[in-house]
């Protein structure tokens, strides 16, 4: 079986074949850096890192790219509330979320363009939709005209009628058209640019067509963000696309549901968000990434502190199972180069379903409970080759315990508590049980 998943556009599973046999190029929108990320926010951040982790796992060749949206209203209108440059506004949010990232066990995307770095560009992409009638400029303000684009609403999967709402759409009666969007914005407010078509800056959908373009050319593989990034603004892109390049820009689109809270939407405008950095211990990191990474992906997360629990206990109950016998195994210098070939493509005919992490996720504790039966009926080799597969999966899905490595003396230490253990001499097998848990062996 072959990787196979939800494919946006079409509305159905369909198997993964990339454009150029075993590379694989991967675009998804970043974050506007104005405040720091919610778990919501962070639910592409793991989901994302996921897919290009695994891809990788498989094979493929990963240029996994991420933008920073770095000009925006809500960046300027933070700069004038906390009296800086909106530069400074963005590269503290920016550094903030690639600490969020980098702590909840998710790697940096290998391209991180910068909307602010491609200002010239998306000028000369709106000279040419202009050009070539797609824009229309009323009085400095640029529009994307929808009605020259037959499939507007393929995304959505709505037709041009239905869409009379949506996030970002704005009532202007300078459009042509409610749903036409703005390519380029006239301000005299806050950060812009001088341009052909007066001073400003440019809109949002703009910004991602214009670098995917520029870092990777023409049609990339996947695009991927959160489901409410389907309208407008992948809509929106797939309509620059086209008009331009003739294709939707991306042969596969790939979505990611929300996380609310109580039932409610995770959202910064409604002040019901719990915030990454309000995180305490690594521990915390780990369990939210369990949490977000073994829920169906294409639908909402509930979350709850009772959630939350359930998986803090599934990470205890993991780090035991792991910290048990990998040490055990390092102290005894029992190792294995192989895998369990069986679970190992268990694993792979779950992930190929669409990402079936339900599954992964029972097969995991399968593999736990098998870990604890080999080590206590001292199957050893057994107990190597699972521990082994364990790791490698964790590695897969990004989940880190933060085992250390015994040291000469602790390895020396952890053997004479096993003996001691084994002939029953409680006096220095707890002597040396202490001096192991004091090294956070134990």
């Amino acid at each position: 079986m072959s990787l196979r998943f939800y494919n946006s556009l079409t509305n159905k599973v369909e198997e993964f074949i990339p454009n150029n046999e075993k590379e694989v190029k991967m675009y998804v929108c970043g974050p506007t850096v104005y405040n720091y990320i919610h778990i919501g926010n962070a639910r592409p951040v793991v989901f994302y890192d996921l897919v290009k982790r695994y891809l990788e796992f498989l094979g493929y060749k990963v240029t996994y790219a991420s933008n920073i949206t770095d000009v925006d209203d809500k960046i300027i209108n933070k700069a004038i509330e906390e009296n800086k440059t909106e530069k400074e506004i963005a590269s503290f949010y920016e550094n903030a979320y690639f600490d969020a990232v980098n702590k909840l066990g998710s790697k940096r995307p290998d391209l991180v363009p910068h909307a602010t770095d491609y200002i010239n560009e998306m000028q000369t992409f709106i000279q040419s939709l202009e050009e070539k009638g797609y824009a229309y400029n009323v009085d400095g303000n640029v529009y994307f005209r929808i009605s020259k684009i037959d499939d507007y609403g393929c995304l959505s999967n709505q037709a041009k009628e239905e869409l009379t709402e949506g996030a970002r759409v704005d009532v202007d009666l300078a459009k042509e058209n409610p749903l036409d969007f703005t390519l380029w914005k006239k301000t005299d407010a806050g950060i812009k640019w001088d341009s052909p078509f007066g001073l400003g800056r440019p809109g949002w959908h703009t910004e991602c067509v214009v670098m995917n373009h520029k870092l990777f050319g023409d049609s990339i593989d996947i695009h991927g963000g959160g489901m409410d990034l389907k309208f407008p603004h992948h809509e929106n892109e797939i309509a620059q696309s086209e008009a331009l390049y003739h294709n939707h820009l991306a042969k596969y689109w790939l979505h990611v549901g929300r996380v609310d809270l109580k039932g409610v939407k995770m959202s910064k405008s409604l002040g019901n968000v719990i915030y990454v950095k309000d995180l305490n211990t690594a521990k915390d990191y780990m369990v939210l990434r369990m949490l977000l990474l073994f829920s169906p992906y294409r639908s909402i997360i509930n979350y709850s502190e009772e959630l939350q629990g359930q998986y803090s206990k599934l990470y205890d109950k993991w780090q035991r199972a792991l910290k048990q016998t990998k040490y055990f195994l390092e102290a005894n210098d029992i190792k294995t180069l192989n895998v369990n070939e069986e679970i190992i493509e268990r694993f792979k005919e779950y992930m190929d379903n669409d990402f079936n992490v339900q599954n992964v996720l029972m097969l995991m504790e399968e593999l736990v409970k098998e870990i604890n039966q080999n080590y206590r009926s001292k199957d050893y080799e057994k107990l190597a080759l699972n521990v082994n597969t364990f790791v490698k999966l964790l590695d897969v899905l990004g989940i880190d315990f933060s085992l250390q490595e015994l040291t000469p003396e602790m390895k020396e230490i952890y053997h004479l508590w096993d003996v001691a253990r084994a002939n029953k001499d409680f006096a220095n097998a707890d002597k040396y049980r202490v001096m192991l848990v004091e090294k956070g062996i134990l």
